[in-house]
This record gives structure tokens, sequence and C-alpha cells, in this order.
């Protein structure tokens, strides 16, 4: 019977021992184990290049300048300046209107060419570029009127903003927008601050002016 005991003490001493042996052994074989570990393969299709958000792309409101030529021994070049327009596109001769807004000047360049070759021409070289000229005009009461930059987005809340604020003898209620085209737009200025809707966009060539308050 004793030496029943003493072997199943000793079974217990060997087991433990090589219990506490393992555990002491598994963080060295956690940090210093010689298997490189590979990273998970990627999953998923390839990104797609073509759709990098870093490109330029039209907005409403650039200004693109069109350029037809190549078209044969007799054609002679022709320029068009167009403004990307509220809905997105410009307008040529022959194919009307060609959605700009969102492309690449390539992209842009590939869908007129699609849409004069071969319809109208058997062959063309189309380049886009875009003008660097672009301005609006900010006057009447504000603090430092003038010629300004054009950049797309731009609002009469933000034109004005960027022409320094209104002055004091401002008159909030009697903003005017005038258009290229001569076509008048009368804005709140405190309405379109608050209002996005009644904040209207502003083009190249677009003219601000605040009235002045009379008393």
């Amino acid at each position: 019977m004793k030496l029943f005991f003493n072997g199943l003490f000793a079974c217990v001493l060997l087991f433990a021992g090589l219990f506490f042996a393992g555990c002491a052994s598994s963080p060295d074989a956690l940090f210093f184990s010689d298997a490189t570990q590979s990273p998970p393969a990627p999953t998923g299709p390839p990104p797609d290049i073509s759709t990098n958000t870093a490109l330029a792309r039209y907005s409403v409101g650039d200004t693109v300048d069109v350029t037809l030529s190549d078209a044969g021994p007799d054609f002679t070049p022709q320029p068009y300046e167009q403004v990307v327009k509220e809905d997105g596109s410009i307008t040529l001769p022959l194919i009307g209107n060609v959605q700009a807004a969102g492309k690449t000047m390539g992209e842009l360049q590939k869908a007129i060419h699609d849409l004069f070759v071969p319809e109208y021409y058997l062959r063309l070289t189309v380049t886009v570029k875009s003008s660097d000229n672009r301005v609006f005009y900010v006057g009447g009461e504000v603090n430092h009127p003038g010629v300004f930059q054009y950049v797309a987005d731009t609002t009469v809340t933000k034109a004005i903003q960027a022409a320094g604020g209104p002055t004091d003898f401002a008159n909030h209620k009697k903003v005017w927008l005038i258009r290229a085209t001569g076509e008048r737009t009368k804005v709140n200025y405190d309405k379109a601050l608050e209002e996005p809707a009644q904040d209207p966009v502003v083009y190249p060539d677009d003219q601000i002016n605040i009235e002045r308050r009379i008393w």
C-alpha cells in the first residue's frame, strides 16, 4: 500500500513539473519563434485607379476650353469656351450637350471625341483645357470690394465673405447677383446664411453688389 501511494505521489509531481514547464516556455515560444508570419492575403477585387478621387474633376461653374482639330486637310481648328452649366453639361455644335461635371480632363476629351467620331467626322483630335482666368466681382457695401479668383462651389455669401463681409452700412436685404448674361437676382444675405437654398451659386464673370442702407 505504501508503495502504491509513493508511486501516485511521484506521478503527481511529474505531471506538475511538465505543466509549469509548458507555461514558462510559452512566452518564449511566442516572442522568439523563428517562424515568420505572413500578412493575410488581400481579399476582394483590386482597387480601381481610374476612379481615384484625387484627380481633378470638373464642377459646375468651371470654364472649359475645347479645341477641335485634325479632322481633315481643309479643317480649321475650332476653339470653344464653355462654362459648365447647372445641369453639369457644356454645349458644342452638332453634338449638343455633353456631361462635363464629375469628369477628368481626359474623360471629357474621350466623351467629346466619341460623340463626334464617326457620326460627324472620320477622325478628329479633341483638346480640353481649363481656363485659369476665371474671376467674379464684388462691389458696393463690402469691406474689400474688387475682383476675386473664382473657385467651384462659390455662393453669394461666400463671395461676400471673401470680400471682407458687409460693412456697417450694408443693406443685408438688398444683395444683387448679376449674371454675365445680365440676369439679376435679389438675395437676402441673412436668410442666405441660414438657409443654403437661399444662397445662389456664383459663376465666373458674375457680379455681386450690396446696396447701402438709407438709415
